[in-house]
């Protein structure tokens, strides 16, 4: 099926892999960091079409993200930094290019599912972070 159906509903947090590194890689303080560390989101994503949205729960923050496919936005990330995105699909993969403002720095982000699981591969510069989720 294809990643608009695979990733509709809601995922728990399973694990993280080099997610401190790759928070450092783009800026983001300690304080945030440490917090960030410790939450275990929820996600929930909806699609209709070529519209999109992701709301992502903790006892931390609640944060909503709406995007259409192939169009360029600018958003304030959860974590404060000023970005501009744009998701595409690329060989059943929701990519998000995210472009840092005002000397921010650059990311690539992939959410794709593998085995029943929903894996989000971020990446700035050389640092690679992998977060995994369940289906709930």
């Amino acid at each position: 099926m294809p990643i608009q159906t695979d990733i509709a509903g809601k995922w728990n947090y399973v694990s993280a892999e080099n997610f401190d590194e790759y928070m450092k890689e783009v800026g983001i303080g300690w304080a945030v960091r440490t917090i960030a560390n410790k939450t275990k989101p929820t996600l929930e994503f909806t699609v209709s079409g070529d519209d999109w949205t992701m709301n992502s729960n903790s006892t931390f923050k609640n944060y909503t993200l709406k995007w259409t496919i192939g169009k360029q936005f600018d958003e304030k990330t959860a974590d404060g930094r000023d970005v501009s995105n744009l998701f595409t699909i690329e060989n059943d993969r929701l990519v998000q290019i995210e472009t840092g403002k005002n000397g921010g720095k650059d990311s690539r982000i992939e959410r794709y599912i593998e085995n029943g699981k929903l894996y989000i591969v971020c990446t700035s510069s050389n640092v690679k972070c992998t977060r995994i989720y369940a289906k709930a």
